[in-house]
């Protein structure tokens, strides 16, 4: 044993230990690199779409309305159709959020089948989230009666609220093509047939089937902008006959 260990000690006499390289910093970057980066680009992909979340819910980036208008009926209203209301209304309208622009948002919830399966039905949820929301303050309306019926939000046209009881729309909404102001629109905004059946073009307006209301809210939350919203009702109502 003894020449054994004698033996080692000798072979191993000139063996050092190597020691580790220094490494430059680009060399220990690309190391860490190496193994890291996944879990950077993880990281980084959590990061954006926290940033996304939030820009969404704070409404960062999207344009904000002005006000905001709510059409139920069976079917929706055609692209054109909706864009000349929002122009009609945006015209009489103001800058109520500051941003130099005068938007407004026609929100559509159409009750038919029609148009797809399931369509009520999401209309039916989007509708409720509005209401609930607050989000619309004007509403277009096919069926005045059987909105308030359902809904109960309806104010009357002085602003006053309806007392409880058996719910009516009576006192609540305008025709359309009685306001002097929306009768002006380009011919053939609206081509849906009105409650009672009678034909679209015999009443002689462009929306003869739509009834113009809007919200009554009776707590503290409200539609954006409610003064803006109630100048706005009074333009578009004036001359109206009930």
């Amino acid at each position: 044993m003894t020449m054994a260990s004698e033996y080692l000690k000798w072979k191993y006499r000139d063996v050092r230990r190597r020691e580790a390289a220094a490494l430059t910093p680009a060399e220990k970057w690309k190391n860490w690199w190496h193994y890291h980066k996944w879990r950077v680009a993880v990281g980084l992909a959590l990061a954006l779409l926290a940033a996304y979340l939030v820009c969404q819910a704070l409404g960062v980036g999207q344009i904000q309305p002005d006000y905001q208008a709510a059409y139920v009926g069976a079917d929706a209203l055609p692209e054109d159709a909706a864009a000349a209301i929002e122009s009609a209304f945006a015209a009489l309208g103001e800058d109520l959020n500051g941003d130099g622009r005068v938007v407004v948002r026609l929100n559509q919830y159409p009750s038919s089948e029609g148009a797809g399966p399931g369509m009520a039905a999401s209309g039916e949820v989007a509708l409720m989230a509005d209401l609930l929301e607050c989000e619309s303050y004007f509403f277009l309306l096919e069926d005045p009666e059987r909105f308030q019926r359902s809904y109960h939000v309806l104010c009357r046209l002085d602003g006053s609220r309806q007392e409880e009881g058996p719910w009516t729309a009576e006192g609540t909404y305008l025709p359309w093509n009685q306001c002097p102001v929306l009768a002006g629109l380009e011919p053939g905004v609206y081509s849906g047939e009105p409650p009672g059946g009678t034909a679209a073009g015999d009443s002689g307006g462009p929306a003869p089937g739509l009834y113009l209301a809007r919200r009554g809210f009776w707590t503290e939350k409200t539609a954006a902008h409610p003064e803006g919203c109630a100048a706005l009702w009074e333009k578009l109502t004036e001359g109206a006959v009930s």
